[in-house]
């Protein structure tokens, strides 16, 4: 949500990265569809000057500079949860390279200042024991 409104009101400019995290199978049971802040990118003008990278998940549907799936995924600790706004990422589609331009010292120590989030709202009962269970998108998100 916050990412869409930040779109519709301007404050994402050309050559932005834009980072989405917590959507992936641990952090958004479901795993849900980043088809609306796509959307809103190439609706908007931007969608061949932005790049949006999310551990969520996208469909065929989605147009333009797209990182989808990252794993680990920023529930599970991966290093998507560890930035920041204002992280220079790099985003080389050619190469398939996604990087951040932070020392190994700074990473190590967001890594370990780094808490899991609590619960989404709404997160109990069967999707409370899918998150707890659920293995990383790049094999299936599916349960053991």
């Amino acid at each position: 949500d916050a990412a869409f409104e930040a779109i519709m009101a301007g404050r994402i400019q050309k050559g932005d990265v834009l980072v989405i995290r917590f959507e992936g199978p641990k952090g958004s049971p479901g795993m849900p569809e980043m088809l609306s802040p796509g959307a809103a990118l190439v609706g908007s003008g931007l969608g061949k000057d932005v790049a949006l990278v999310t551990d969520g998940r996208f469909s065929g549907a989605s147009h333009g500079i797209m990182v989808g799936h990252v794993t680990p995924e920023a529930a599970a600790g991966g290093p998507i949860g560890l930035l920041v706004e204002g992280d220079m990422v790099t985003v080389r589609p050619a190469t398939r390279e996604l990087s951040v331009a932070l020392s190994d010292e700074e990473l190590a120590k967001r890594r370990a200042e780094w808490r899991p989030p609590a619960a989404r709202p709404g997160t109990f009962g069967v999707l409370a024991k899918y998150a707890a269970q659920v293995r990383s998108a790049h094999v299936g998100a599916t349960t053991s």
